[in-house]
This record gives structure tokens, C-alpha cells and sequence, in this order.
């Protein structure tokens, strides 16, 4: 009898730089929650956000706050965008995530939506380039989530980059009072 053969060597899972192309099917506001959540624990530098209305179910709660004030507060040159379709509601009611960014001026942009810019997505969160959660309607919980897969991630910042850049704020211009 022969010496028995050496063991094999462990089988180490190889990592791809393909994109991950699983997306995720949304069905409730739960899972909606719970996606956002992951997109935006999964960012490194940049969070971008498209809503109507800062929908309060997802962005006005305690969890997404947390991860947010952690992402902005825990790495150089973050930044969290955000896009508003609507910001009457939003100035009548008030909102938790409002004044973190009142507070956090260096790190959390908001603009509201002057100029329309045509959407593929009723709301979305995109971090980085890379993962993204959209709702195709502003009416129901229904969406997909993808949380690697850079390719369709760069389609929606593209869409936002021009909403971004279409309603920049007006300048402020200061003028000398005369006497």
C-alpha cells in the first residue's frame, strides 16, 4: 500500500470583476426600507437620491439616519446628494433628514427640482457608481434593488447627474447698498 496522497488544497472562491448581475425584486415597504438601508451602508464616497417627496417611510427613519450621520461623519469628501421632484410637502412638514443637513452643510446637498428632467425611475438611491434601489411608480413600494452592478448603477447617476446640473441653485448675488 501506497503512502496516502496529499490533500488537496483548499478550494479558494475566486473573485470576479464582472458585475454582479442579481437583481432583487421589491414588494413591500419593508423590503424597500431594508434595500435603501444596504445601498447606502454599501457606499464609499457618494450617495446620490431621487424622490418626490423625501418619502418619510424610507428616508426620515431612525436606521437610514444612522447610516448616513456614520457615512458622512466617518470618511473624507463623502457626500450625500438628493434630488426633490416635490419640496412643498417637504418645507410644510419638516423632516428629520432636512436638518441633519442643515447641520451637515459640508456633506448633504438638497435641491428641488425646477427645471424637469425626463426620469427612467420614479425614485431611486444610487451609492457610489455602483448599487442602486429604484421604484418605477411614486405610488406603490413595488421596485428592484441591484447591489453591484456598476452598469446599470452608472445609467440612473447619468440621469441624475442631468436633473443635478439642470437645477443647480441660483446664485446669491450680494449687492452694496448705496447711500
Amino acid at each position: 500500500m501506497q503512502g496516502a496522497a496529499p490533500p488537496a488544497p483548499p478550494i479558494v472562491p475566486s473573485v470576479s470583476s464582472q458585475p454582479s448581475s442579481t437583481m432583487t425584486v421589491l414588494t413591500s415597504m419593508e423590503e424597500m426600507r431594508a434595500a435603501c438601508n444596504q445601498v447606502a451602508s454599501s457606499a464609499q464616497r457618494l450617495i446620490s437620491i431621487y424622490t418626490q417627496d423625501f418619502e418619510p417611510q424610507l428616508y426620515d427613519h431612525s436606521e437610514f439616519l444612522g447610516i448616513i450621520k456614520r457615512f458622512v461623519l466617518g470618511r473624507n469628501f463623502a457626500k450625500v446628494r438628493v434630488v426633490l421632484t416635490d419640496g412643498s410637502k417637504l418645507l410644510r412638514d419638516g423632516n428629520r433628514f432636512v436638518g441633519m443637513a442643515r447641520r451637515l452643510t459640508s456633506y448633504i446637498d438638497i435641491r428641488i427640482m425646477r427645471v424637469p428632467v425626463p426620469q427612467h425611475a420614479a425614485s431611486y438611491i444610487i451609492a457610489d457608481d455602483r448599487a442602486v434601489v429604484l421604484r418605477a411608480r411614486p405610488r406603490t413600494w413595488e421596485g428592484i434593488a441591484n447591489f453591484n452592478h456598476p452598469p446599470i448603477a452608472r445609467k440612473h447617476l447619468a440621469e441624475f447627474e442631468a436633473v443635478w446640473l439642470a437645477n443647480e441653485p441660483e446664485p446669491v448675488t450680494i449687492r452694496a447698498g448705496s447711500r
